[in-house]
């Protein structure tokens, strides 16, 4: 007997086995267009990689243009409803990446590097939206793929793709789901990056600027003018070595740039190589190619490998001492570098380089609102993750 094609989760009111079709029997494929480099930059739009790479739906913002005949328009048009697979990748996670048309799109094109497939049966907009990032369907794309110079798929491997196809009642159902889902994560999306600039901006107003005695914005209560103090008079450089296998390792491939995080567990990176000691509330900062702004202020005890800088805190608060070097005063002097191929802050001028400080107590206030903001950012983080992670357990549950 058969298995039921059928997915592990289901809307109520449907029960129906799920049919398998090839995409060639649903519609067909055309190959996009091919411009000339002197065509580039005026003209007609038309939809590119970029457009499609990481979205399940094309927006009509920051087309490419070019020229083209009207028959070109024609030969070469985009219709609601289409779906725009990537033909052509240098990333091979990237080719077959599918993105739909909407109902509102302009007028326009698409580049040699995408094919398109336009159905010719009845196929809800939002399922299709969803149904190519599938891994059953992505598996196949990769499989059928050839490598040279890039990863390619052609119209043929496409068209001989299979899919499960359920009623367009449930279609619509489904697709509606993933698209209140996919909603809200582009919500919180947009209100962490609100976050991030929201910080970038009070680092800017809390810090005096261009030789300013006080920032533009303080705490009430606070108005003394804020003293000049070379750095070194406020962070002591540690330099203490170990290769203890007992305290885990950091290194620049375990921190997020210019997030201050770090992007996986490390509590039993343990080996013998050896790097500076560093305690709770030291602060790390990449002095290579610091313009990737590597830093971390760590709660744990651990070793730091590789070209960090260890500053410990001197009659200062070390959460305002991690901001200062996150602001514009103290990146412009660290990435005033020495090398070339291998740039590196030069300790003997950031160490002498003057920066306004004020009162302990209102460092304090400062280092904490910051702190504030950083976990606010981290919990808007951690949501939108889960969010993520949820959508990957949806698809393979809400599809065969």
């Amino acid at each position: 007997m058969s298995k039921k094609k059928v997915p592990e989760l289901r809307f109520k009111g449907f029960n129906e086995d799920w049919e398998q079709r090839k995409l060639g029997d649903l519609g067909s494929f055309k190959n996009g267009m091919n411009f000339g480099k002197e065509s580039m930059g005026h003209g007609y739009p038309f939809v590119n990689l970029q457009d499609v790479f990481g979205k399940n739906i094309v927006s009509a913002n920051n087309l490419s243009y070019a020229d083209c005949t009207e028959g070109q328009r024609k030969e070469y048009s985009l219709l609601k409803g289409d779906v725009l697979f990537v033909r052509s990748s240098v990333k091979p996670e990237g080719v077959g990446e599918a993105s739909l048309i909407p109902h509102d799109f302009i007028e326009c094109t698409y580049s040699g590097f995408i094919i398109r497939f336009r159905p010719d049966v009845e196929m809800s907009d939002n399922f299709k939206r969803f149904v190519f990032s599938t891994k059953y369907i992505r598996n196949q794309i990769m499989a059928k793929a050839t490598s040279s110079a890039n990863t390619n798929i052609n119209q043929d491997s496409l068209t001989n793709i299979k899919m499960f196809l359920p009623s367009v009642d449930e279609q619509q159902k489904i697709g509606a789901f993933f698209k209140s889902l996919d909603d809200t994560i582009v919500l919180h999306q947009e209100k962490l990056e609100k976050l991030k600039q929201l910080k970038k901006a009070y680092l800017q107003m809390m810090f005096p600027q261009n030789g300013e005695k006080v920032p533009r914005l303080r705490f009430a209560n606070f108005s003394s003018d804020w003293e000049n103090r070379e750095f070194i008079s406020i962070v002591n450089r540690k330099s203490t070595s170990s290769s203890s296998n007992k305290l885990p390792k950091v290194e620049f491939e375990d921190i997020v740039a210019g997030e201050g995080r770090l992007n996986k567990d490390i509590s039993h990176k343990f080996d013998d190589r050896r790097g500076i000691i560093f305690e709770p509330g030291n602060i790390l900062y990449g002095k290579l190619r610091p313009y990737l702004k590597n830093w971390l202020l760590p709660d744990f005890e651990g070793i730091a490998l590789g070209d960090f800088w260890v500053f410990e805190a001197v009659n200062s608060d070390e959460k305002f001492d991690y901001y200062l070097i996150q602001a514009d005063k103290y990146q412009k002097v660290a990435n005033d570098t020495t090398g070339t191929k291998m740039p590196r802050s030069d300790w003997k001028k950031v160490s002498v380089t003057s920066f306004s400080i004020p009162s302990f107590e209102e460092q304090n206030r400062i280092g904490a609102f910051f702190k504030k903001i950083d976990d606010s950012i981290a919990l808007h983080r951690n949501n939108l993750e889960d969010l993520k992670s949820l959508k990957k357990v949806y698809l393979k549950k809400l599809f065969v």
